[in-house]
Formats: structure tokens, sequence, C-alpha cells
């Protein structure tokens, strides 16, 4: 990898096709139901470290997430359009660069690559992302790693769009003249690469490439080329005037700035911005310089700059802006300069957002500020006063960046980049109450509208487990977990009205010294059929009857371990150890082995692993005694509370499973799984007997899913929560043989 190669061995071109057509389901062995997928709308929620405009048509912009794809603007439906929804291969939903093609509209490359040890491609397509040609490389990419805000790493030569420059992390420059078809890494980069990182790090590499548009003619190629570096070194900035054959070092800021972010006017003017790390967390300090096309620079970081990197760079004629990241004491902001950098107006004391199109956005109980993460900035090339940038939660973007009052709005319609971590289906009320990772989780009243804020009273940014009471659906619980660098007085809440409102719930400290056991996110808490008691699973497993003024050991339930509600009987609880299911009839006060004829005798595949884990042991919301048990890939059933099992998986390979309204009291049961070579989302009516597919090559999300379930009161719907591509719910459109 560290030597300049053809890579004709490496390149494997595969297109993303239509789903399979329906005569040829006929030989599947498995039934396919079509279904019709929607997204619950929240609006963005997660960081989008780059958007770019498109230079050869107005409207035409595209934004890349870190683990949720790419996402195109149609300006005619006014929204934004998911692009990698039919991919099935987790990692490239972790996007490290994109360039739209400078002449041609309907052209967009991307490099796709979620970290060091994941695979890496360039995708290109020439119908606007509708479809894909994808070519495997050899060299890694960062699409969710730190840095992923640099850029843009890839760039398209707008005098010879066949040409293309990558830049990447570990192992320098690379070149393309065949539209992205092969690549070859450039020998004569000064900067050859670190290589591989160590685990849990990662480099800056090769941060940004640039092609000047002014030197050189369409059809000839461009002759100079700017390339930025972000690891540790005394150069920084490298000049080519010989289309990429030598190249020499440009003089900067001091040897502790990287070049990070850079944009390049239509004149050849660069301007680049610097900082001290590469993001979130480590960039303290910045810069913004000016080079002109002979290399001669100039700083012009705006004199009230004092805190935090330069992440977001853009260029409009002489407009230019940039953007802030890791300023925490001063609060993230945006500078605008109508004069090519000579002044510089700080649009952050004079802006405004409105945020009731994505109220979520109040989560924490706080004014909806600037932003953070600011990395994604963008000029419209057809109008400047048309700006767009991106934070760790949303994309904000104004039609009027010269007003006196700069007014911004979230641009996020179609936008769905969230984490999903746990739901839930209640048998009343709402009928779906999500857990989110970053910005808690929501009662979900209307699909289609973005949420109120509402799990506060404990805020907690992780919503790890939900539960409800069978009986008394309007009685809800929730752990979760805080960032760590935010205090907390507790991790679990109780509500009555559905999630509406909550009132924490805390435990006693209890050992020597006394200390509080649930304040780690790590103790889940169930509620029981009637609502009366909560149980919580921390290292001494606690029970209460009063809303937590009193607590009580439970006996003969393991430490730190989750236990499950009966959803009919009050008195009934379950949960699962290395070798029993474990029961209670008296309210969770005493657990006891259950018989649990029919199962294995070693169950420690069913240990819940990590908080954020789906449970293994479902109770059913149609009977009492009804229990579910995943079991490594297989479901066991008991409908005597545990007395006996039964498999009823089939030939499923289970990952993840949840139930739904079947006919009568059986329930339909829903699957994240593999049969027969094939990873899909599935549906049973007939207790695992025979399994349909419910999604289809089109619905595919990377195959990032977190949880499923089923709604207990709408027969075939279905809840899929994913880990980037947000949540969505799934209706039936009819049966298919």
């Amino acid at each position: 990898m560290g030597r300049s190669m053809s890579l004709g061995m490496f390149a494997v071109l595969t297109m993303l096709v239509a789903p399979v057509p329906a005569m040829a389901q006929a030989s599947l062995p498995y039934r396919s139901t079509p279904y019709h997928w929607t997204n619950v709308t929240v609006g963005a929620g997660g960081y989008a470290p780059g958007i770019v405009f498109s230079p050869a048509e107005r409207g035409l912009a595209y934004l890349r997430s870190d683990m949720g794809g790419a996402y195109r603007w149609d300006s005619a439906a006014a929204r934004w359009v998911p692009l990698q929804d039919g991919n099935v291969v987790s990692s490239y939903m972790g996007i490290e660069s994109i360039a739209p093609d400078p002449r041609d509209p309907a052209v967009v490359t991307m490099a796709a690559g979620m970290g060091a040890n994941a695979p890496a491609a360039i995708l290109r397509s020439t119908d606007r992302g509708a479809t894909w040609v994808v070519t495997k490389v050899p060299f890694a990419m960062g699409g969710n790693e730190a840095g992923r805000g640099l850029g843009e790493r890839l760039a398209v030569d707008p005098n010879r769009t066949s040409t293309l420059f990558f830049g990447s992390r570990h192992d320098g420059l690379w070149r393309s003249d065949d539209a992205g078809a092969h690549w070859a890494k450039v020998a004569g980069f000064p900067v050859a690469g670190l290589g591989k990182p160590a685990p849990r790090s990662t480099h800056g590499g090769v941060s940004f490439v640039l092609f000047d548009p002014s030197s050189g003619k369409a059809g000839a190629g461009s002759q100079r080329i700017w390339a930025g570096v972000a690891d540790p070194g005394a150069v920084h900035l490298y000049r080519s005037d010989d289309g990429g054959a030598t190249w020499a070092p440009v003089a900067g800021p001091g040897p502790e700035m990287l070049a990070v972010k850079a944009a390049v006017a239509a004149d050849g003017i660069v301007y680049v911005g610097y900082a001290t790390g590469i993001g979130q967390g480590d960039a303290l300090d910045g810069a913004v310089w000016r080079f002109s096309p002979d290399g001669k620079g100039q700083a012009i970081t705006p004199p009230d700059h004092r805190e935090g990197g330069i992440l977001g760079v853009a260029v409009s004629g002489a407009t230019v802006a940039i953007s802030t990241l890791d300023r925490y004491k001063l609060g993230d902001t945006l500078w605008l300069s109508r004069d090519g950098g000579a002044h510089w107006d700080d649009l952050g004391p004079r802006s405004r957002r409105d945020v009731s199109a994505t109220p979520f956005l109040l989560h924490e109980g706080k004014g909806a500020d600037f932003g953070h993460w600011i990395t994604g900035l963008a000029i419209d090339p057809f109008d400047a006063g048309h700006i767009a940038y991106t934070t760790g939660a949303t994309v904000y973007v104004t039609g009027a960046s010269g007003a006196a009052v700069v007014d911004w709005a979230p641009w996020v319609r179609g936008i769905e980049q969230t984490a999903i971590i746990t739901l839930t289906s209640p048998i009343g009320g709402a009928h779906l109450i999500s857990g989110f990772g970053d910005i808690a989780g929501f009662v979900h009243d209307d699909f289609a509208v973005s949420p109120q804020p509402s799990f506060a009273n404990p805020y907690l940014s992780n919503t790890n487990t939900l539960d409800y009471a069978g009986r008394k659906p309007s009685m809800i619980v929730r752990s979760g977990s805080l960032y760590a660098n935010r205090p907390r007085d507790a991790s679990l809440g109780r509500s009555e009205d559905g999630g509406r409102s909550w009132v924490p719930v805390k435990l006693p400290a209890m050992g020597s010294p006394p200390a509080r056991a649930d304040l780690n996110g790590e103790a889940a808490i169930s509620v029981s059929a009637d609502g009366g008691t909560m149980l919580v699973g921390t290292p001494e497993p606690m029970r209460t009857r009063d809303g937590g003024k009193t607590w009580l050991r439970v006996e003969g339930l393991p430490g730190s371990t989750r236990a499950t509600a009966d959803k009919v009987d009050p008195a009934r609880f379950y949960a699962v150890d290395d070798a029993h299911v474990l029961g209670s009839r008296d309210g969770g006060a005493h657990f006891v082995p259950l018989p649990g004829r029919g199962l294995p005798t070693d169950l420690s595949a069913a240990r819940i692993r990590n908080r954020e884990q789906q449970s293994t042991l479902v109770a059913s919301p149609f009977a009492a005694g009804e229990l579910w048990l995943k079991l490594g890939a297989q479901l066991w059933r008991s409908t005597d509370g545990g007395a006996s099992f039964a498999l009823v998986s089939g030939a499923l390979q289970v990952e993840l499973f949840g139930l739904g309204k079947g006919a009568g009291r059986t329930p339909s049961l829903y699957a994240v799984g593999t049969m027969d070579g094939l990873r899909a989302v599935w549906r049973s009516d007939d207790l695992g007997k025979h399994w349909a597919r419910i999604n289809d090559d089109a619905h595919q999300w990377g195959q990032r899913f977190r949880v499923i379930s089923g709604d207990p009161r709408v027969a075939g719907r279905v809840y899929l929560g994913t880990d980037g591509r947000g949540l969505f719910y799934g209706d039936p459109t009819g049966e298919r043989k």
C-alpha cells in the first residue's frame, strides 16, 4: 500500500441495482411481502461533517454524514433525498468526502469508508445518486473518525473531469484519470503517509485537494493543484504547477498549525483554515490564510478570533466565510468577509434561529445556540447571500447573510441521520416511544412531524432502555446515560402520562463507603404490569412500590441483571442468567429458577453484555406468562411462564426481534436475521414456521440495524431503528408469494 501502483487488481466495480424482479422471487426459498417504509420524522439529529453546492447547476447541493450516508437537495421537491438506502455495506454509510462534478450536474463522486479497518470505496453516479458504481480501494478512510470534518479530500479537475485526486488519511495522495475507476498513488507527493493508525486513533493525512480552475483549459487539465496536510510536521501546505507531477512546500503559519480546510476562488486565490488539531476536542487554536496563485501567503485571521480551530472555509467571488470548531468558552461562530478577508463580520451576535420545525433542538432545555462541530460550510455559487453550515445536530441555512439580523432555519427536510438505541410500542397512548443516542428520545404522536422534546427531569443524552406497564401503559420508565463531562443526579426516570413529563428515580447510597450505584447509566429499570412496582438492575438489585420513596433488596436475582416484567400479570417478573430462566411471582421480591424444560443447559448466550443491547427476554403484551427468549441466534417461546420452552425461529438466524399484533392472541414476529445467506428484515405470522422478507433491495440502509418491534395495536406495522439512518415504520402494501 505504500508504493505507487495501478489498482486494476483492486478495482471491483459493482452496480447497486433495483430490487429483484417479482418473477425471480418465485425461485427463492422464502416469501417476500412488500412493505412501504417511511422515516419517523425528527429532522437531521446527527453530525453532518460536510455540505457542498454544485457549481454546475443552481439549487443542487450534497450533504455527507458520518454514519448515515449522503443526501442530495431536490429543489423541485424542496427536500433532501437519501442516496444510499439500497447500500448493504455498513462502512459505506460513513462518507469521507463528496465531490459534485463541476461541469455535469448529473455526475457526483464520493469517498466512502467508516474507519481505518473497514472497507473503503469510491462511489460514482451519473444520475445524481440514484445508482452508483462502486470501486473498492486499498487505502483506508475515516468517515466516522476524528477529523471527519476536514476536506474536501476528493477533488475533480474542472478542466478535465475524468481526473480526480484523493487525499487519504494514512497513505498519501492518490490519482485517477478514468473518473475514479482505477487509482494510483502520486509518487511525487512529499508526504507518503503514516500507515495504519494504532487502535482507537487516526491520522489527519492529506486533508484537502484543490484544483485551480484558472490554471488550465477545458480538456487539457488544470496545472496548479493545492494539497493540505493535517499530520504533525514542518510543512502543511503544498502546491503543484505541473498537474501533480512535482510539488513544492508553501510557507504558512507555525508548524503547530495543521492545514485542515480550504476553498479556491475562480481567480485562483486560495483560502486555508488552520487548527492545532483535527477536531472535536483538540482544535484549541486556529488561523486563516490567503494565498495567491504564486504561493505568497497572507494571514487574514479575524482580529477578534480567540479560541478554536477554523474548520469551515467557503468562497464565492470576493465573499469568504469561515467557521470555528471547539470554541467552548465563547461559543462557535461564523465570520463573513465581502472583500477577500480584508475585513470580517462576526455573524454570531446578530444571528437568530427559528427551530420550530425541529423543536428537538431545544432538548437540553436551552434556546437553540449557534451550534457546535461546525465543519460543513458552503456558499451558494449562484447566490452569495445563500449560506449553509452544519453542526453536530442539524444543518442551518440563511438566504440573507447580509441582513442586519441574520435569520437561520434548519435545512433538514428529508434528512434523518440519528442512531436509535431502543424503542417501545405500548398498548395504549402514543404508538411509538423512542430512545435515541445523543438526543435523548421522544414520544411520537405524529410520525410526519418533528416531536417536542420531553425526555427531561432527568435529561439524559442517551436513552438505553424503555419499559411500559402492560395494564397501565401511561406508566413509562427509562434508563439512560449522559455525556461524560456533564453532571448528573439521576440516570433513571418515570412518567405517568405516557412519557410527556418525568420525575427522576433515585436509589439510596449503598455499600462501604456508601455510594449511588445507579448514576453510571448501566442499571436498567422495569415496571410491573400495573405500574406499581419498579425494579432496578443495580449490582444489588432493588425494587420500590411507592415511586422510589423507599427501596427493598431483591432476593435471588444476580447483580446487574436486567429484569423483564410480565405485561399482563403484575405479580410476575422474569430474568435469565447463565444457567436458568428466573421468575418471581411476588412482584419482584424473590426470584427462583424456573424449570425451563426444552432449553439448553447453557444460557450464557442470552446474557445482556452492554447497556444499549436489546433485551433477550421479552414478555408478550397479549397473554400472561408468554415469554420469548433469544438464545444466540435462536428464538424460544414459553406459554406457561417459563416452565417449558419450544424452539420457534425455524430456519432464521435471529439477531434482533420484536412482537406485534397478529391473529387473535398469537403475535406476529418481526426480526432482523439471516436465512439462506440473506440478511434482511423478516415477519412471521405462524410462530416462526415460515418467514417473509419485508424489506427489499432498495431499503437496506447499510444494514445498520439496532432495534425492531411490532405494534400491538396495528396488524402488520413494524418499527425499525437504525444506526445512522434514523427511525422507520413499515406497513404492508400487499402479499406476494
